[in-house]
């Protein structure tokens, strides 16, 4: 079942759920969905569990919350993220917790692969048809239907060629969303000419996600990230990596700063970066901005031997100054 068709016609949420496919953001209301259809507000607290599974050693935990009974409410839902990325045994394990969830009760796996997957072969794809799977992938109608929704949501519109731009740029959902968020702040309909000055590409997409999870202490999902762009550039992603950080810690700075303020392009994000800048302060986000920029001329000018050391250890500096 594909995303909006999940959305739109609420299908019973049995057992066990898989939210599979490429789109993160999709994923992320997939499940968020999946919560709110199954369980009342009061009974989240005591009937909702949330597992990382590349975070754990064993299944026991995840095991035995969705054998559990509900406490004061009609089911469980137990929440595992991350499954796409666990290795061949421990992807069994899983599939192994799965086939045994009892009647009542839901588990729902995070498992982003294509549903056409052979080598990881889908989890949703070997637990069968009494699976229910919500695939994330985006065709071209999802991600037109997604940028009109968007632009509709802020109250922004957007000529035809502009749409299309949208609908067949390179990034992912999330990028999408923060071009258009972008774009909205000069007013008017947004234009094709907008969209190509504007735009990021998906490498400047991750990027940017990357320096904003490093500089608010998300170091786990910033290394993830800074991977990622490593495992298809070995050596040319330190560049747009340490450019983006030294950028983020800029505009922290700044932020940070007495009678400090954001360049028009970053006011949309001023609520955020208010709240990393008060973690900060200014002399650490001028540290963090200083140290980003001495690994950007390392690794332009050759002095860097690996430049994946020199992201590697300012993501590290990062976490232990947020």
């Amino acid at each position: 079942m594909k995303f909006y068709e999940f959305m739109d016609k609420s299908p019973a949420i049995g057992k066990v759920v898989v939210v599979e496919g490429v789109e993160r953001l999709f994923a992320e209301r997939a499940i968020a969905a999946i919560v709110e259809r199954t369980l009342a507000p009061e009974e989240r607290e005591l009937n909702l569990d949330r597992f990382v599974a590349t975070e754990m050693a064993s299944f026991g935990a995840i095991e035995s919350a969705v054998a559990a009974f509900p406490f004061l409410g009609t089911r469980r839902v137990v929440i595992v993220r991350g499954a796409h990325d666990l290795r061949v045994d421990p992807r069994r394990a899983l599939l192994k917790v799965a086939e045994a969830v009892p009647e009542g009760n839901t588990l729902v796996l995070e498992d982003l692969v294509s549903p056409a997957s052979k080598r990881p072969e889908p989890l949703g794809k070997l637990l069968g048809r009494g699976t229910l799977r919500v695939d994330t992938s985006p065709s071209p109608d999802a991600r037109e239907r997604f940028v009109r929704e968007t632009l509709a949501a802020i109250g922004a519109s957007a000529d035809a060629r502009a749409i299309d731009a949208l609908v067949d740029g390179a990034a992912d959902l999330a990028g999408v969303r923060t071009d258009i968020e972008k774009l909205a702040l000069g007013g008017g309909t947004i234009a094709l000419d907008d969209v190509v000055r504007e735009t990021l590409v998906t490498e400047d997409v991750r990027a940017y996600k990357y320096a904003s999870a490093a500089v608010a202490g998300r170091a786990s999902e910033a290394l993830a990230l800074a991977h990622e762009m490593f495992a298809s550039d070995p050596r040319g992603a330190a560049i747009p990596l340490l450019s983006a950080l030294a950028t983020e810690y800029g505009l922290v700075w700044e932020i940070a700063r007495p009678g400090g303020s954001l360049p028009a392009k970053a006011r949309w994000r001023e609520r955020e970066l208010r709240v990393v800048a008060r973690a900060l302060g200014e002399r650490r986000a001028k540290l963090g901005f200083e140290r980003a920029v001495r690994g950007f001329e390392a690794c332009v000018t050759g002095r860097a031997d690996d430049p994946r050391i020199v992201v590697d250890l300012a993501t590290a500096a990062a976490a232990r100054e947020a």
